[in-house]
């Protein structure tokens, strides 16, 4: 079996540490770490579980780009903290804010990949490597629900380890499990996720949807016509198939359901910038500084069991 490609969606997982940890974890300066230990230790456990040949943590170079903006202007908009001349800023806990330099720092000493593009979202550069790779299996480990989209069986499959419940329940997902779950066709499980999402909408990324369209009726709807294209197309043309009060709602979210597939999809092609190769290395890259940082920020076991998942 080929070792996996794992794609880590860092800001997930680390917003997921902060909130599973007490902030009573603080380095001896007073600055918490609960972040920073919590991120390290699922890095360490995926790397001991799942053994991957290469793994890159994907950064949010923009958390909320302006071309989603442009096109749907309440896009993450009850997320922002405040508009800036350089964009919005997220609302980010304060005591999460001062660990992000930290975790980039014992991911750079360990010698694991970092990647991003700018102007895009973690989701995009996780959805631009899955769209190169044809030859790896990949695995995409995040909290996430958006990526579920990525799912397929080719080039070379992609699964999704959604941690919802953390590492030690992360569920993996595939296409089969996707259909099954939410009712989408397991052939195109990935893209009729992704039109489902649009259709339903989500207020966690200010998605409004077609109001009166809740999960079930969405995925019935992809479900039988296939596409999220297939079913406008119907609806504007009478199709019998289409409830008269459905095609009603379709017609009145003209303009959103103009503008959702591109805001839902993850982008394929985002011009993604690396921090160095993604391979695992053997041994890791400067593991003086490594135990340096871990004993500085008060990390107790957390960089030691990183270096000894990288030693096998």
């Amino acid at each position: 079996m080929t070792a996996p490609l794992a794609l880590l969606d860092a800001a997930s997982m680390y917003f997921r540490s902060f909130h599973a940890l007490p902030e009573s974890l603080t380095a001896p300066d007073g600055t918490p770490v609960n972040a920073v230990r919590g991120f390290t230790d699922t890095v360490a456990r995926i790397l001991t579980d799942r053994r991957p040949g290469r793994l890159v943590a994907c950064l949010d170079a923009d958390w909320r780009p302006q071309f989603r903006v442009n096109l749907l202007p309440s896009y993450k908009a009850h997320r922002v903290a405040e508009e800036a001349e350089d964009g919005a800023v997220e609302v980010v806990p304060d005591a999460l804010s001062p660990q992000v330099p930290i975790i980039l720092e014992v991911l750079e000493a360990v010698g694991l990949a970092t990647a991003e593009a700018a102007g895009y979202e973690a989701d995009d550069v996780i959805g631009t490597l899955v769209a190169r790779e044809s030859a790896d299996p990949v695995e995409v480990i995040s909290g996430d629900r958006d990526l579920f989209q990525l799912v397929r069986t080719e080039p070379s499959p992609v699964t999704v380890y959604y941690l919802g419940k953390g590492w030690n329940k992360a569920e993996p997902l595939g296409p089969a499990e996707i259909a099954a779950k939410y009712g989408v066709p397991e052939e195109n499980a990935g893209p009729a996720y992704a039109d489902m999402a649009a259709l339903r909408g989500d207020p966690s990324d200010g998605l409004p949807g077609v109001a009166g369209i809740g999960e079930k009726t969405a995925a019935k709807l992809i479900s039988q016509f296939g596409s999220l294209e297939a079913l406008i197309g119907a609806a504007a043309e009478g199709d019998p198939r289409v409830p008269p009060k459905t095609r009603l709602r379709l017609a009145e979210a003209a303009d959103y359901l103009a503008v959702a597939p591109t805001v839902v999809q993850v982008a394929p092609d985002a011009p993604v910038e690396f921090s160095r190769p993604d391979r695992v290395p053997a041994a890791p890259a400067d593991p003086e500084r490594a135990l340096e940082l871990g004993e500085r920020w008060n990390l107790g076991g957390s960089v030691q069991r990183l270096l000894d998942a990288l030693a096998g």
